[in-house]
């Protein structure tokens, strides 16, 4: 896979995603991602992506400021 910005060759790895609400900000920890080794730009699979969606969806219910959660022990 090449990466969509600088068409460099990417690598699987992990990365932390970090989504600002407005009145919460969900981060999210050990996220799996394809990250490009020269302008660090981040790729995630449809299912990645569609999680990260859910769970982002699912820390706007719990009325917290900050939500911090690991990506790989949430169910």
């Amino acid at each position: 896979m090449m990466c969509l910005k600088c068409g460099i060759a990417v690598e699987k790895g992990f990365t932390t995603s970090v989504t600002d609400l407005g009145d919460c900000l969900v981060i999210i920890r050990n996220v799996p991602c394809f990250k490009c080794a020269e302008c660090d730009e981040v790729t995630y699979t449809a299912d990645v992506a569609w999680r990260l969606e859910k769970m982002i969806e699912a820390s706007k219910n719990l009325l917290q400021d900050i939500s911090i959660i690991d990506y790989a022990k949430a169910s």
